[in-house]
């Protein structure tokens, strides 16, 4: 009797944007932190903003009393440097919403900014928030913002001036390793375990898959780390570095998939790690440091589409890899499983709003007619009917008394909407009703997406991935104006969106 399967909780899903066939995959390539290795980014987070701050107060910044706030930023928003202003950008990139500093901008000061603005990345104004480890960034400039406002801080200074110390000092916090030596020697606080995830990677390379690991972490970093997440939850006798093919430390994403670097291999000497340089084959029982993606796929006898990177950073791991070497790309997204969970919740209240915002839509269409017939009868033109003025004058009084308690009921459940997730920004993949400027930015780069590399065990290695059919406005909707062109017809595929 064959075994009985079922799917994945929906917010395990695997989401694809552009078919995916795991069959014709020849090797899968894996970045380590908060991809193989997730964080709990409260904690982590925290202790990246308190180095950070106690680096400015140590540089006699009268900041030692700010706390991290873990609400204040969420990944896809984007810092304006010019102004002091977190963003929400929708797909178009017109800014939906925004904060200057930790302040929420009116609705006036905020068009008055962005009215005439299409955020553009390629501008250095604009720093996208592209992974979880930008978040304490985020948060301690929002704040910092604030201080510069209140004549506090150190000058003169302008909002793009007080970002490049914030940068300096974070880049000096990771290089310093502090925070990174207190992860390794209490990884219990800062790794959450996830034991499906060495399995789902077993799982690929007895499919006869090439297994990699690309990882900017350095190796006294990442020896650790991958030991205490994966060791324990391998077969009796193994250990993770028989899992993987290839392993490269101190990448140096996204130039590893842009430039040529020297490659070094990894020796352990008394303790330390030491670099020799590397020509010929890899040898998959020694770590590496540095090269390219180039001198990968020569190793590999691999390239493009044979080869698929699963990496959580926006540009670093799946934007550069699609664009410049049409690798296949995941990028995961561990937000996702709160966000499902969130507008699963939310379900019912938003087939309300559907089904209001259909009746005030009717309501509309109606009124616009009853004003363009009195128009029409005042000015002496076009087509009119013959009815008594005075009730279309009446039952424009009525429409509009309708259409104010149309709003008055759906206000609360448009703003309840837009706090899905999180109070000041709502979810992820949202900008009001449209996609945010990080959904438009996965639909483009990321052929799949998920919340975690384990959900790979509910698809196997075998899954033929199917994109769902592009929905447009003019495409019929059912009530509540979801198209119903949205559903794939293959395992594990799902909405685009």
């Amino acid at each position: 009797m064959a075994p009985h399967f079922s799917g994945p909780p929906p917010e395990r899903g695997l989401f694809c944007n552009r078919t995916l066939n795991m069959r014709a995959i020849k090797a899968v390539g894996y970045d380590m932190d908060y991809t193989l290795i997730h964080y709990r980014v409260e904690a982590w987070e925290r202790r990246a903003y308190e180095y950070i701050r106690d680096r400015l107060v140590e540089q006699g910044w009268p900041v030692a009393d700010l706390t991290f706030d873990p609400m204040l930023a969420i990944r896809g928003l984007i810092i304006d440097t010019a102004k002091g202003n977190l963003l929400k950008a929708n797909r178009f990139g017109f800014v939906k919403k925004a904060l200057h500093g930790s302040h929420p901008m009116d609705f006036e000061s905020q068009r008055e900014a962005y009215a005439r603005t299409v955020i553009d990345l390629a501008d250095r104004r604009w720093v996208f928030l592209n992974t979880l480890f930008s978040l304490s960034e985020a948060c301690i400039y929002a704040q910092l913002v604030d201080r510069l406002d209140a004549g506090q801080l150190p000058g003169p200074m302008g909002y793009a001036d007080l970002y490049e110390h914030v940068r300096k000092n974070l880049d000096a916090t990771h290089m310093q390793g502090r925070l990174k030596a207190e992860i390794i020697a209490d990884p219990e606080r800062y790794v959450i375990d996830d034991p499906e995830t060495p399995l789902a990677l077993l799982d690929q390379k007895s499919a006869g898959k090439k297994v990699l690991l690309i990882t900017n972490s350095e190796w006294a970093y990442t020896e650790p780390m991958m030991h205490f997440a994966f060791d324990r939850h391998l077969p009796e006798g193994m250990t993770w570095r028989q899992l993987f093919d290839v392993v490269i430390v101190s990448a140096r994403k996204p130039e590893f998939f842009t430039t040529r670097s020297t490659l070094f291999e990894v020796v352990e000497s008394n303790g330390e790690a030491l670099l020799r340089p590397h020509s010929g084959p890899l040898d998959k029982s020694k770590p590496y440091f540095g090269g390219s993606a180039l001198e990968l796929e020569r190793h590999l006898g691999l390239s493009g589409d044979e080869i698929l990177y699963v990496g959580d950073h926006m540009f670093g791991d799946v934007h550069v890899s699609k664009n410049v070497l049409r690798w296949r790309t995941a990028l995961i997204l561990r937000e996702l499983e709160d966000e499902v969970r969130a507008i699963a919740a939310f379900r019912a209240t938003e087939v309300r709003i559907g089904e209001r915002m259909l009746k005030k839509e009717r309501l509309e269409a109606e009124s616009c007619q009853v004003r363009l017939e009195l128009q029409r009868r005042r000015h002496q033109y076009g087509p009119r009917s013959d009815g008594p003025e005075g009730e279309l004058v009446t039952r424009l009084t009525e429409l509009r008394a309708e259409l104010e308690a149309l709003d008055a009921e759906l206000g609360p459940m448009a703003r309840a909407a837009g706090e899905l997730s999180n109070p000041h920004w709502g979810l992820l993949t949202r900008a009001g009703n449209d996609k945010s400027h990080l959904a438009r930015q996965v639909e483009r780069y990321a052929d799949i997406y998920t919340s975690r590399v384990s959900n790979f065990l509910f698809a196997t290695p075998f899954v033929y991935l199917r994109s769902p059919r592009g929905s447009l406005p003019h495409d019929p909707s059912i009530p509540g104006g979801t198209p119903v062109f949205t559903t794939g017809d293959g395992a594990g595929s799902g909405p685009a969106e």
